[in-house]
């Protein structure tokens, strides 16, 4: 059974069949929920996301990544006038696409994990998730 974000009004934020069905403010919620975990991950056990992305030369720089990831992640979460959400898509629309960019930039060049991958195709994902939703909050 396939999750699909698909096109439909805002206030119907309903499960019809393989379908769930969302606008920016659930799209919002749900990548900034996405991003507060990520950026978490590290700061709480940089041992055990060494284990699954690989070793990482500048702990520093890390940290402040995931400290990044958990702002945006909480501003996002928090998005609840039509303003703040068109904010946290911008946030949203610019956290994947950077993110994305760095994991299939640097996955082929051997500099990050092929784990990293997985990161990618999530990140597609949040990406389709607001164009889709676009179409939602017209």
């Amino acid at each position: 059974m396939i999750l699909e974000v698909t096109v439909a009004a805002t206030a119907d934020t309903s499960l019809t069949g393989n379908r769930f069905r969302c606008g920016g403010r659930e799209v919002a919620r749900l990548q900034g929920a996405f991003n507060v975990l990520g950026g978490l991950w590290p700061l709480i056990s940089i041992r055990t996301f060494e284990a699954v992305y690989g070793p990482k030369v500048d702990r520093w720089l890390e940290y402040t990544v995931a400290g990044l990831l958990v702002t945006v992640g909480a501003a996002q979460a928090t998005a609840r006038t039509d303003e703040q959400v068109r904010l946290a898509r911008i946030l949203g629309v610019g956290t994947a696409a950077t993110l994305l960019a760095v994991d299939v930039i640097y996955v082929p060049t051997g500099r990050i994990r092929r784990t990293y991958l997985q990161d990618a195709l999530c990140e597609s994902a949040w990406l389709a998730a607001w164009w889709r939703a676009r179409y939602r909050d017209r």
